[in-house]
């Protein structure tokens, strides 16, 4: 059997940056055994699979989302590529459609060559800082929140880009990874994420982490609209929006690879 596959650098602002994720469309679901391996052979931080349907939500595809070790309930970049992939190769000048997802039907809009998000807010809420984030992270930050993530405050992008995480020791903490955060310097905050439990040390540009930071910086700040950079080796690059329940997550798609797998 031959499938087509993409990869698409989603929320970059060129080539080479954002977060890597392959798309393969689908006629119908393989095995989750074979979407597994297919998604630990591409060795990327997500692999997106998705078939076409008209679901009584209203969904125009069921869309899923598997790592190298596991599948997931939540991600945004591959979703962005995705709808980069049927917007300029599939159907090509669509710019609505949705997607049925474990975390419901998530939209997506394009406006030129920008794809806007529409995803759950996740807000967290403040507690005690954990004992052991300091040794996971390498330094203690100034407040922490938690919500499906933990979300550790920093002072400063500086103290950010400075840290050298411990994986063994944030897998330890639980809840899926660690967001770390501080003000931009030329955006309103910037961030990193930390993910060994999805086999995902660090993600280069997380969109479903921006469910959980958007509200606090827009709590903090004042405002609905704001601006976010995740500052990892690759850069991502986030316009974002908060409307009540919901953040709408846009970026920019660079496409890098399209061709074709084997499966048996």
């Amino acid at each position: 059997m031959e499938l087509k596959i993409f990869q698409i650098d989603a929320f970059a602002e060129r080539r080479f940056a954002g977060n890597p994720a392959a798309v393969v469309p689908l006629e119908r679901w393989l095995p989750d055994a074979t979407m597994q391996a297919i998604a630990a052979e591409n060795n990327l931080a997500e692999t997106a699979f998705f078939v076409r349907e008209k679901g009584a939500d209203g969904s125009d595809f069921h869309l899923r989302w598997f790592t190298p070790a596991i599948e997931i309930d939540l991600c945004g970049h591959a979703t962005l590529a995705s709808g980069f992939v049927i917007s300029t190769y599939l159907e090509p000048g669509r710019t609505k459609m949705s997607f049925r997802s474990r975390s419901g039907v998530l939209g997506l809009l394009r406006h030129g060559d920008l794809f806007a998000l529409d995803f759950p807010a996740y807000p967290p809420e403040a507690v005690a800082i954990p004992e052991a984030v300091e040794r996971a992270l390498g330094r203690k930050p100034a407040k922490m929140l938690a919500a499906k993530q933990w979300l550790a405050v920093y002072e400063s992008e500086a103290d950010v880009a400075g840290l050298k995480p411990d994986m063994a020791a944030i897998l330890a903490l639980g809840r899926d990874g660690v967001i770390v955060t501080a003000p931009g310097q030329r955006s309103d905050y910037v961030c990193r994420y930390f993910a060994p439990h999805a086999g995902i040390p660090e993600d280069p540009a997380t969109g479903s982490a921006q469910c959980v930071i958007v509200p606090y910086w827009a709590e903090r700040l004042g405002k609905t609209k704001l601006s976010g950079r995740q500052i990892s080796a690759r850069v991502g690059t986030f316009q974002c929006e908060l409307k009540e329940n919901r953040v709408d997550i846009a970026g920019r798609c660079v496409a890098y690879l399209e061709g074709k797998i084997h499966v048996d």
